[in-house]
């Protein structure tokens, strides 16, 4: 496999620039040109020495927006650790660099845009979670990494990419056409990596999580739901779970994603927007894509989902609980429905009423589900690998997580899932002893609960703008009132940044992944959306109405029924008032502006 280089220096004239590889023997030089934006190579000696030189960890990639090329560059990275004896590392800090030296040939409009785009690239950048490999394939799993072809072997790391997870991909159009410039970028990857080196027994061993996130169908909580035409989900995330020991190798791996099918909930400030079901498209040819593409990748899929305030329901397969009442009632009835009629054998679907088993913080009730899943955790097992590189075992199917959001109940399942499949791992590797437990282990269990709380946390701020709820119950093992209060704090700040700051975020995504692309040519500013005189004029009427039924209430008049009436007034006024805004509510909400609105509803 052709490597990259680990860091980098970068010469830059009034013409070009040039990328050289700083700890390598090589002598070639990556040349842009900033006139025309050609790439080609050129050698050390022809760099100029007026080039004003600084090192850079490496190359995000290229983007167009309305000032021109701009190339993006890595300058702070952070060493996760070691995978299988290769650095894995985090980017920490960018450079957007312009192509042009002026912006004096854009309009005054433009010029806004164009601020405001470089903004948006610098917010998905600066979101935790940008990690990288110079000579590691991140995007692949153990078992898919071993099971593939000596001509993959020898690939750049640009080319075996699995592109489902290079958040670049977009950046590195330009370079995918000349081979000749790949070991010069890397694939870099969004999620999640943590890498801790623990002992058992007296006996150490590397254990790692890595969360990958899908670019495909990207977004954020309320923006991005369901399904695309090609079957990807929203918020897919693959979460794999190493062992090393001694070259032993081990790994398991789970999914999550949105429910698979063409549904939306778009923010209108009410606490939980009721969910669309389309009603004009096929969504069982969605859902079969979807998983005809999972049972490729994964082999057997259990569907795991993790509904609210539901009533049981025997089915002959298998038991499903219906919802009775509650917002997730037609999704749950719609999934089941799917599920039965794609009559596709390597799926199974197994709904377990969260709610219903785990309320008054009985959360121990989590092994109900855990028990009803074993036989099948048993029967997919996972991938291990002995000291001579002999594979002794695969995992023949994932168990594919979701819930509303797939973010909070969903990583505490997966957690569980996880310590069951790590717990045969060990002992198959002697690390613990027969009849030894995880739980017993008090240095690593900390270290255990922790790192996939820190899962949790990324996976949620990426998608919803917060941490993950409920991770009490994952760093601690139980529910705490203290982390129920956290929940209902993390909750007030996802309700604010779902209605008033997403729709930023989901443009600053679209444009980073290429979903939106910036014509020079024929450019049109979307960014401009003016508002109609309810956006201004009904919060100021409620605010006005609602301080002056305050001040009413401390300042009283002659008699009390002269207060009561300025009070009713004014209590009235703002209470029709919030009323008219909250049936209103999407218009006063933060909407996407670079995406058709088709692809919203």
């Amino acid at each position: 496999m052709a490597s990259t280089a680990g860091s980098f220096r970068l010469h830059t004239t009034a013409e070009k620039f040039y990328i050289e590889q700083s700890d390598d023997d090589s002598v070639d030089v990556l040349v842009i040109d900033r006139v025309s934006t050609e790439m080609s190579l050129t050698v050390r000696s022809d760099v100029p020495m007026s080039a004003e030189t600084i090192p850079i960890c490496g190359v995000m990639g290229t983007i167009r927006l309305p000032a021109g090329m701009y190339l993006i560059v890595i300058t702070k990275k952070m060493k996760v650790g070691d995978l299988l004896g290769h650095a894995v590392w985090k980017a920490l800090n960018f450079d957007i660099i312009s192509y042009k030296k002026t912006v004096l040939h854009l309009n005054d409009d433009q010029m806004q845009d164009n601020k405001t785009f470089v903004s948006m690239i610098s917010s998905v950048l600066h979101t935790d979670g940008l990690y990288f490999a110079t000579d590691y394939d991140l995007t692949h799993s153990l078992q898919r990494l071993a099971n593939t072809s000596p001509d993959f072997q020898d690939m750049s790391l640009l080319e075996r990419a699995d592109q489902r997870f290079v958040w670049n991909g977009h950046l590195l159009r330009e370079f995918m056409t000349q081979p000749e410039l790949h070991r010069f970028v890397y694939p870099v990857v969004h999620g999640f990596i943590t890498i801790n080196s623990s002992s058992i027994n007296g006996k150490v061993f590397e254990w790692i999580i890595i969360s990958r996130r899908s670019c495909f169908r990207a977004g954020v909580r309320y923006y991005v739901r369901g399904i695309d035409s090609e079957g990807h989900a929203a918020n897919f995330v693959e979460t794999e779970q190493i062992v090393q020991y001694n070259n032993y190798k081990a790994s398991f791996v789970q999914t999550r994603g949105s429910i698979p099918f063409y549904w939306s909930q778009r923010p209108n400030l009410k606490y939980k927007p009721k969910p669309q079901i389309s009603k004009v498209v096929n969504h069982l040819d969605g859902f079969q894509r979807h998983f005809d593409s999972q049972v490729v990748l994964y082999g057997k899929q259990v569907i795991l989902n993790l509904p609210l305030s539901r009533s049981k329901v025997l089915v002959p397969r298998f038991c499903v609980e219906i919802n009775q009442k509650g917002s997730e009632k037609p999704l749950e009835l719609a999934f089941d429905k799917m599920v039965t009629s794609s009559g596709n054998g390597m799926i199974k679907y197994i709904a377990f009423d969260f709610h219903k088993e785990c309320s008054r913080m009985r959360w121990h009730r989590l092994q109900i589900l855990l028990d009803s899943v074993s036989e099948i955790q048993d029967e997919f097992g996972y991938f291990l690998v002995d000291a001579e590189g002999k594979v002794l075992m695969n995992q023949e199917g994932t168990f594919r997580s979701n819930c509303m959001d797939c973010l909070d109940r969903t990583n505490v399942i997966q957690s569980l899932l996880a310590r069951r499949a790590l717990q045969s791992q060990l002992q198959k590797m002697g690390l613990l002893h027969l009849g030894q437990k995880i739980e017993d282990q008090t240095d690593f269990e900390k270290i255990y609960k922790n790192a996939w709380a820190d899962n949790a946390d990324a996976c949620a701020k990426q998608y919803a703008g917060t941490g993950a709820l409920k991770t009490d119950f994952t760093r601690t093992g139980k529910r705490t009132v203290w982390g129920a209060v956290m929940d209902g704090w993390n909750s007030a700040i996802r309700y604010y940044k779902n209605n008033f700051s997403d729709g930023y975020r989901q443009d600053s995504i679209d444009l980073f992944l290429g979903n939106y692309a910036v014509d020079e040519a024929d450019w049109i500013t979307p960014l401009q959306d003016p508002k109609d005189w309810k956006f201004l004029t009904l919060p100021i009427v409620m605010v006005v109405a609602f301080s002056m039924c305050i001040i009413c209430l401390l300042m009283a008049g002659d008699t009390w029924t002269e207060t009561l009436a300025y009070v009713l007034f004014w209590g009235t006024a703002s209470v029709l008032t919030g009323g008219l805004i909250l049936f209103n509510g999407r218009d006063f909400v933060d909407a996407p502006k670079l995406v058709q609105k088709e692809k919203l509803d």
